[in-house]
């Protein structure tokens, strides 16, 4: 019996449920593959980071991290629960404008940003920019030269701590293409630019040790050292941090044997080691902003697939495929990345094989899950892989001219689409003849 779905999610058919919505119903209306959000557990996220830091009379900042999936809706859900978002690209930002979100609660983050995006950022006054390089730093300054503009900014970092964690996804290591390193004096050298700057706004200071990770060791020594760095900035340079941002990275629950704090048990345990480092220095008690993505949006987030044909060879694990595979949810190919799947019908039905859920996308390596225990099943069968709502629909792909999925937000029972299942045309909209 599957252990992350609770009985509440079981409806009197006996179906999974999603937001309150029947997740067998969901397939039948918008078709599969299907991307559905349940909405209130995205808010009650959000929500519990809050409340963490409200109960410890901290002041923060609660900001999503858009590139795990970034949608107008997601971010009109994010803006309506009071929290910040962090957008990592032009396209990420000019969603966030077109959602109509407070551009002063935006962060832009990025190793490369290009002239057009900073001018983006800078006319639409994002609140503040994570400068990563030196280069961004002279590519900033011009900008704001151009436009007469001021902005907040804030220096990423990079503490030289390495998170337990796939090696893909770690970046708060020495040898990492994000941030200023600290022991060769980039850092320093970052600070006295901005400082000289009148245009620049210096924040604070950031730093992101990577995603998924499920240990507190990694976050409580990047909280201290972060400390140590304001302090030596105070001491040296007369600057005080407003601001200290520990990046995210916390851990969820994707499979049986993962066990990972509550993701605000985190933030709780963030806060101490600050607290505890403040108090052995001269330093006021900054603002602390957190950036989750993945623990907002990913156990928010259900695939649902139907399953198609199937493959038995003697001795061997069975193939069982679904409409769906790689181009909607890459992670497994790519990361290795592990998820659970139910009958969504039946999901308290006794298992009975092991089977590999298999996608459609010709690449031997499209396999979803390698060892999923799953009832009996046949074609027409809905399946629902559970806690794909980061880096699933945003890293979705074309791949083998297939049309990416259709994204649903369920909440109170009620289900709408927020990104529309793109068509054949969609496909070939961008597509020129070629001119003999």
């Amino acid at each position: 019996m599957n252990e992350q779905i609770s009985d509440q999610q079981i409806n009197a058919a006996g179906h999974l449920t999603i937001g309150g919505c029947d997740a067998v119903d969901l397939a039948h209306r918008f078709g599969t593959p299907l991307v559905v959000y349940d909405v209130q557990q995205i808010r009650n996220q959000i929500r519990a980071f809050k409340q963490v830091f409200e109960e410890n009379s901290v002041d923060y900042a609660v900001s999503y991290a858009s590139k795990a999936f970034s949608a107008i809706a997601m971010y009109q859900v994010v803006a309506a629960e009071g929290a910040h978002v962090d957008v990592v690209s032009g396209g990420e930002l000019y969603t966030a404008i077109k959602a109509g979100f407070p551009m002063a609660n935006v962060s832009f983050h990025g190793n490369n940003k290009s002239r057009e995006e900073l001018e983006m950022a800078i006319d639409h006054h994002v609140g503040t920019i994570m400068i990563d390089n030196f280069h961004e730093i002279e590519l900033l300054a011009d900008v704001l030269e151009e436009h007469d503009a001021h902005v907040d900014v804030m220096l990423r970092i990079t503490p030289g701590i390495s998170a337990h964690t796939n090696k893909y996804i770690q970046t708060g290591q020495v040898d990492s293409k994000f941030g200023f390193d600290l022991q060769s004096g980039q850092a320093d050298e970052a600070l006295t630019k901005v400082l000289e700057n009148p245009r620049m706004q210096m924040k604070g200071l950031h730093a992101h040790i990577g995603s998924q990770i499920f240990e507190l060791a990694g976050f409580e020594g990047v909280a201290k050292k972060l400390v140590e760095v304001a302090a030596h900035w105070q001491e040296k340079f007369n600057y005080q941090a407003a601001v200290i941002n520990v990046g995210g990275g916390f851990g969820i629950r994707y499979v049986k044997d993962d066990t990972p704090l509550a993701p605000e048990e985190f933030v709780a345990a963030i806060i101490k080691a600050i607290k505890t480092e403040i108090k052995e220095t001269n330093l006021a008690m900054p603002a602390i902003w957190i950036e989750p993505g993945r623990s907002i949006a990913g156990p928010a987030g259900y695939n649902l697939y139907t399953v198609g044909s199937r493959k038995d060879v003697p001795g061997l694990k069975p193939y069982v495929t679904v409409d769906g595979g790689m181009g909607d949810n890459i992670r497994p190919a790519l990361y290795e990345a592990q998820y659970e799947t139910v009958l969504a019908n039946n999901p308290r039905a006794e298992l009975v094989e092991h089977v590999r859920v298999a996608g459609k996308y010709c690449e031997s390596g499209d396999i979803l899950s390698q060892n999923q225990a799953l009832p009996a099943t046949k074609p027409g069968d809905v399946l629902a892989m559970l806690d794909t709502g980061a880096y699933g629909y945003s890293m979705a792909s074309n791949y083998n001219r297939n049309p990416r999925p259709a994204v649903v937000f369920a909440e109170k029972g009620t289900a709408q689409v927020v990104i529309k299942r793109e068509t054949y045309d969609d496909l070939i909209h961008l597509d020129e003849p070629y001119q003999q």
